[in-house]
């Protein structure tokens, strides 16, 4: 790796359009590029298609955080109504699991809801206050009227030359160096 693609996050195509953003992504894709993002004002379901993004775990992680409130609500309430503070109500047992549904649904949500906004944030690696691509004086337009396209220098098939050229075959207004 020389040191100008060490420095080098990667090359940054923008394009005016969706269509044209999402037709990139699918010839990038089937070029053997894997280590590239799009960058929309809006989300763009054919561009999601063509970077083969793989099925994200916050579903499972909320169903695990849910899980977890559910066994820890109903622990909570059965610990406090029949080992710390037994106290015989109307003639009922003391493990009546009725009375324990609101408060282990309420933790239910509780969890699952926290886990849900957690488990997001640690899969998309927030905060992130600082990204290379922010260096492209031309990327604020991202979120108002321009798709971008971004190889990473990190992939296999990286090179600087013919990545470039490559972006170039694509018809973009623009092909830019990200630095690091």
């Amino acid at each position: 790796m020389s040191a100008t693609t060490r420095n080098l996050y990667g090359l940054m195509a923008e394009f005016e359009t969706a269509e044209a953003l999402a037709i990139a992504t699918e010839k990038a894709y089937a070029a053997g590029y894997r280590k590239m993002d799009a960058y929309t004002p809006y989300p763009v379901e054919e561009v999601i298609h063509a970077l083969g993004l793989k099925r994200n775990e916050v579903p499972f992680i909320v169903f695990l955080g849910g899980l977890i409130g559910c066994l820890v609500g109903f622990g909570m309430c059965y610990y406090f109504q029949v080992i710390d503070y037994p106290l015989v109500a109307g003639g009922k047992p003391l493990n009546s699991w009725p009375m324990y549904i609101p408060i282990t649904f309420e933790v239910t949500v509780l969890f699952a809801a926290l886990s849900a906004v957690f488990g997001m944030l640690a899969l998309n690696g927030f905060p992130q206050p600082y990204h290379p691509v922010f260096n492209n004086p031309r990327f604020e337009r991202a979120s108002q009227d321009r798709f971008f396209l971004c190889i990473e220098s990190a992939d296999p098939l990286f090179d600087p030359q013919r990545t470039r050229e490559f972006l170039q075959t694509l018809n973009p207004v623009e092909v830019a160096e990200v630095a690091q």
